[in-house]
């Protein structure tokens, strides 16, 4: 922006935790400039300015777990339904309609690809800020396997722009998937290390990946400065992860309390995505899910608010991930409506900002508003911490702010 803009009367919740107060937030060249309580700011000549009385400042929000380029509620269905580039439109709208919902940054768990960021950078696009992990690493008859029993053929390319699983077994072998991922573009790597509710021949309750196998990804990730986050729920294939070195567990339902004290001393990571649950719960056995994983997806829904639960009461730092992907992505934010029912909202969107942030590595720069932090903002309609079902909707987004840039305005400026 080549002006300054004044944010003006709002009700700021500013991610860090504290209480919300009315104030001003200045910004400039990007970042935020001054935050001022109450309505008594001098605001410099030329600055554009919103009144925004009845309104709700948050941090951009962060979703930690998103599949972006998923876009199916079934696997093996990319290249039929969607050739060519009508994949690549239909990955580009999501990407849109995130930025639209107030999210200016997602951690994508793996299947975008490189050549999205890319399109990003160079605007040809409009998006949040995008983390790839690039392909999900798996063991043969993990969780990232989706062939059927039936087929006995090597796991196929989903679509041209879609990052296929990455099946590898043994610690030489995960090194090399891993080094292909990083050679790929991957921001971090995702690793499977345990059953999940989708996948259609791995029990629940099964840990994947032997101890020696996920120390050889994190050693890979390590070594050029960045980290793995690892699907898992049962508590050994916890156990296996805190022992390997892993920045944070992805899902974690069968938590228990000595495991979150080891993830709390390791400074580890929890992402819960409880709303995925319950929209699959919902939602799933309209789009075709097997009666195998619904019965799954009921078992892990009925024990992860207690996961959760657990690991707030350990002093676990726990962030917040959709897991949305397919036809559930329009519930980008429903997530934070879940969460707040456990930790209260103030708490669940600390979890979408500041925290997520900091697992990222860019709680520096972004996830508080704050003097100096880049102005990544998301301006609701009304107040969200009353009813956190208003960010469920996207019309209730009233503003968004990515790097200073304002990328979705819905209001008449006055001068």
């Amino acid at each position: 922006m080549d002006n300054g803009l004044a944010l003006v009367g709002a009700s700021i919740v500013d991610g860090t935790g504290r209480d919300p107060f009315t104030g001003t937030v200045i910004v400039n060249k990007g970042r935020i400039v001054k935050i001022d309580l109450g309505s008594g700011t001098t605001i410099p000549r030329g600055y554009k300015v919103w009144d925004l009385t009845g309104k709700t400042i948050f941090p951009g929000l962060i979703d930690a777990h998103a599949h972006v380029a998923l876009v199916e509620a079934q696997h093996g269905s990319y290249e039929s339904k969607h050739p060519g580039a009508v994949y690549a439109f239909t990955v580009a709208k999501n990407l849109e309609d995130y930025l639209k919902h107030g999210f200016t940054t997602i951690r994508d768990a793996g299947g975008c690809t490189w050549s999205f960021k890319e399109a990003l950078r160079k605007k040809l696009i409009a998006g949040p800020n995008l983390y790839i992990s690039n392909s999900f690493i798996s063991q043969t008859g993990g969780h990232g396997d989706h062939r059927l029993r039936t087929d006995a053929s090597a796991p196929k390319l989903e679509h041209p722009l879609h990052a296929p699983p990455a099946i590898a077994d043994g610690s030489d072998a995960v090194s090399k998937a891993t080094r292909e991922q990083l050679r790929a573009g991957a921001d971090q790597i995702k690793i499977m290390a345990g059953g999940g509710v989708a996948s259609p021949t791995d029990a629940l309750e099964t840990p994947q990946y032997t101890l020696q196998e996920l120390k050889a990804a994190v050693y890979e990730a390590d070594a050029v400065g960045k980290y793995v986050l690892a699907h898992v729920y049962v508590p050994q294939g916890i156990q296996n992860c805190i022992d390997a070195g892993i920045r944070s567990i992805e899902h974690g339902n069968f938590l228990t309390e000595e495991l979150a004290m080891q993830m709390r001393e390791a400074n580890m990571y929890l992402i819960p995505t409880l709303g995925i649950y319950e929209l699959i719960s919902k939602l799933g056995p309209k789009l075709g899910m097997s009666k195998e994983s619904l019965a799954k997806n009921e078992i892990v829904m009925n024990v992860g608010h207690e996961s959760l639960k657990i690991a707030i009461d350990a002093g676990v730092k726990v962030g917040s991930g959709s897991d949305v992907f397919g036809p559930y992505s329009t519930f980008r934010a429903f997530e934070l409506e879940v969460k707040s029912r456990i930790m209260g909202a103030i708490e669940a969107v600390k979890a979408s900002t500041k925290i997520n942030a900091e697992l990222m590595g860019i709680g520096n720069s972004t996830g508080t508003v704050e003097t100096g932090k880049i102005a990544d903002l998301t301006i609701v309609d009304g107040d969200p911490l009353a009813d956190m079902a208003l960010l469920n909707e996207p019309s209730n987004i009233a503003i968004v702010i990515k790097e200073g840039c304002i990328m979705k305005d819905t209001l008449e400026k006055v001068d």
